[in-house]
C-alpha cells in the first residue's frame, strides 16, 4: 500500500467544496482542513505506485480550486497501535 500526502493551497471561497470533491476521488482516505500555509492536507491510500500518478496528475487537476501542491511519499507509518504491540511482545 502507498500512502501519500498532498499540501493545498486551494482558494478560500471553496475549500469545503474542494474538500468534498476531493474525497470522491478513488484512493483519497481522507482530507483535512489546516492552519498555516497549506489550507488542506490530503491523504492518499493507493495500491501501487503507478496509481500516484493518476490520481494526482489525471483526476485531482480537474477539482477546481486547487491553486498549488506539494505531494509527499510516506516510507513508514508509525501508530500509537504498533507502540502498544512493541510493548505486548517486550521489545523496548
Amino acid at each position: 500500500m502507498i500512502t501519500a500526502l498532498i499540501l493545498m493551497n486551494v482558494e478560500r471561497s471553496s475549500i469545503n467544496e474542494t474538500a468534498q470533491a476531493l474525497l470522491g476521488i478513488a484512493g483519497v482516505a481522507e482530507v483535512y482542513s489546516v492552519t498555516g500555509e497549506w489550507d488542506l492536507v490530503t491523504v492518499l491510500r493507493l495500491p501501487a505506485y503507478e496509481d500516484l500518478a493518476t490520481v494526482v496528475t489525471e483526476k485531482m487537476v480537474s477539482v477546481t480550486g486547487i491553486r498549488r501542491t506539494q505531494t509527499m511519499m510516506a516510507f513508514k507509518a508509525y501508530s500509537r497501535e504498533d507502540l502498544e504491540q512493541a510493548w505486548d511482545l517486550g521489545v523496548q
